[in-house]
C-alpha cells in the first residue's frame, strides 16, 4: 500500500508542480533548441545517447535548458544517477555520494553519474573533493553552471572535463516551446489559447529564458481564467480561455533580461557599451546603458568606466571629454539611481559622438614597456634636483636652462636620458581625431 500512496503522491506534486517542471523534456527528440550543443551530430548527444558519458560542464544562462538536460541523461542512462546542490551541499555529501559511487561500482559493476548543480559556488575545497574521484573514474561529474567554468571553477577540473556552452533561447525556441506547453497534457491541455499579441508579448518577456516564458505563461492563464470564469458565470471549459496581451502584462509587469552583476553577462553587456562609445554609435552605447541600468548595475562601476574612457579613447582629440566623465562620477556618487541614468546618458553620448584618440594609451604603454624591459638610464645631469645643501657642489642641475626666461632654448634642451629621441612615446599625428 506504501507505493500506491507513494505514487499517488507523486502523480499529485507533478499536477500541482508549476508549468516549467510539468513541461521538462523527457528525451532529447523533446528537447527543444541549443542544436550546436545537443543537436543531430553532435558529442553530447551521441554520448547521452549511446551512454557513454565522460566528465563535461553545462555552461549556460538561466533557462537555457541544463538542467533539463541533466533529466534527460538521468532517464537514459543505466548508470545511477545521483544529484547534489551546490547551494545546499558540503563536502561531507560529497563524500558521502563518492563512497555510495564506490560501493556501488564494487558490489554491483554499476557506474554512478554525479549532476552538481551550480558546481561555480562550491568552495575550493569542494571541488577538490570532486577531483580525485573523476580523475579514478568512480562518478561521472556533469555540472552545471551559469558563470564561466575557465573563472569559477578549479583548474584541474577543468582539465578533466569538457565544456559544453549554451546560449540564450532564440525567440523561435522560445515560441516552440509555449506552443508545446499549450497544447501537450502535462502542460495546459489545449485549454487555453494565446492571441497572436499575447505570444509575442512573451516571447520578447522572456529573453532567451524558458522559465521566464513558461512561468509567465503559467501566471497569465491563471488571470484569463479567473476573467473567464466571472464572464461566464464559472462555466470554464466549454471553450478554450484566450490569453491576451493584457493578462501577460498582468503576470509580468516589466520584462526580464538576464544580467549578473558579478559574471560574463556584467562583462558582456559593459564591453558592448564601451565599444559602442569606441565606434562612435550614440544608440547602442544608451541601449547597453539602459540594459545596466535596468539590470541595477552600480551607476558608480559606469561612471567609472566612462572616466577612464574619456582618455583611453578620446584623449587630447577633445579634452573636455574627462571632464563632462568626471561630471558623470560625481553624479553617480552623489545622485544615484534613478536620476542619474540622465546624468549618465548626458555623458555615454558626448563620449560616443567625441573624437577618438588613443595617443595617451599608447604613450604610457610604450613608455613602460621600455622602462620594464630596456636599460636603466640615468636622468640628465642637468634635470636632477638641485634644491639642497650640497647639490651646487656636486654639479647637480647644471646647465639647465629656464624654459619662462628662453622658450626657444628652453624647450629645446634634452630631457629624454640617453638613447631615447622625441617622438619615442607620443606620436602627435595619432591626437589627430578619429571621426
Amino acid at each position: 500500500m506504501d507505493s500506491l500512496f507513494d505514487a499517488r503522491a507523486d502523480e499529485e506534486r507533478e499536477r500541482q508542480a508549476p508549468l516549467a517542471v510539468r513541461m521538462r523534456p523527457r528525451t532529447l527528440d523533446e528537447f527543444i533548441g541549443q542544436a550546436e550543443a545537443v543537436g543531430p551530430g553532435t558529442m553530447l548527444r551521441a554520448a547521452i545517447e549511446s551512454d557513454r558519458l565522460t566528465p563535461f560542464v553545462l555552461y549556460g544562462p538561466p533557462g537555457s535548458g541544463k538542467t533539463s538536460l541533466a533529466r534527460i541523461i538521468a532517464r537514459a542512462t543505466e548508470a545511477h544517477f545521483a544529484e547534489v546542490s551546490a547551494v545546499t551541499s558540503g563536502v561531507a555529501d560529497i563524500r558521502r555520494a563518492i563512497e555510495e559511487a564506490r560501493r556501488r561500482l564494487g558490489e554491483r559493476g554499476q557506474r554512478t553519474i554525479l549532476f552538481v548543480d551550480e558546481i561555480h559556488r562550491f568552495s575550493k575545497s569542494q571541488q577538490d573533493a570532486l577531483l580525485h574521484a573523476v580523475e579514478d573514474n568512480l562518478v561521472i561529474l556533469v555540472g552545471a553552471t551559469t558563470e564561466n567554468p575557465f573563472f569559477e571553477v578549479n583548474a584541474p577540473l577543468i582539465s578533466r572535463s569538457r565544456i559544453v556552452e549554451l546560449t540564450p533561447l532564440t525567440d523561435a525556441d522560445i515560441r516552440a516551446i509555449l506552443r508545446a506547453a499549450l497544447g501537450d497534457e502535462r502542460g495546459l491541455g489545449g485549454s487555453v489559447e494565446l492571441s497572436p499579441e499575447a505570444e509575442d508579448a512573451l516571447v520578447t518577456m522572456a529573453g532567451g529564458d524558458a522559465r521566464v516564458a513558461l512561468a509567465t505563461l503559467d501566471l497569465a492563464a491563471v488571470a484569463a481564467t479567473a476573467v473567464h470564469h466571472r464572464d461566464e458565470g464559472g462555466a470554464a471549459g466549454r471553450r478554450p480561455v484566450l490569453v491576451n496581451i493584457d493578462h501577460v502584462r498582468t503576470a509580468t509587469p516589466t520584462r526580464v533580461l538576464s544580467y549578473d552583476k558579478g559574471g560574463d553577462v556584467h562583462y558582456d553587456v559593459v564591453s558592448a557599451f564601451i565599444k559602442s562609445m569606441r565606434g562612435s554609435d550614440p544608440d547602442a552605447a544608451v541601449y547597453w546603458l539602459a540594459r545596466m541600468a535596468h539590470g541595477g548595475e552600480d551607476p558608480k562601476f559606469i561612471a567609472r568606466r566612462m572616466l577612464i574612457f574619456a582618455s583611453e579613447d578620446v584623449g587630447n582629440a577633445d579634452p573636455q571629454a574627462l571632464l563632462v566623465a568626471h561630471a558623470a562620477v560625481k553624479a553617480a556618487e552623489f545622485i544615484g539611481w534613478p536620476e542619474c541614468r540622465i546624468n549618465l546618458a548626458h555623458a555615454a553620448i558626448y563620449l560616443a559622438l567625441a573624437p577618438k584618440s588613443n595617443a595617451a594609451l599608447r604613450a604610457i604603454d610604450a613608455a613602460l614597456a621600455e622602462v620594464r624591459t630596456g636599460p636603466a638610464r640615468a636622468v640628465p645631469n642637468h634635470l636632477r634636483d638641485r634644491h639642497y645643501p650640497g647639490a651646487t657642489a656636486l654639479g647637480r642641475g647644471a646647465g639647465y636652462i629656464y624654459p619662462h626666461a628662453d622658450p626657444v632654448a628652453g624647450r629645446a634642451q634634452r630631457y629624454l636620458p640617453e638613447g631615447l629621441e622625441r617622438g619615442a612615446f607620443w606620436d602627435p599625428g595619432a591626437d589627430e581625431p578619429v571621426t
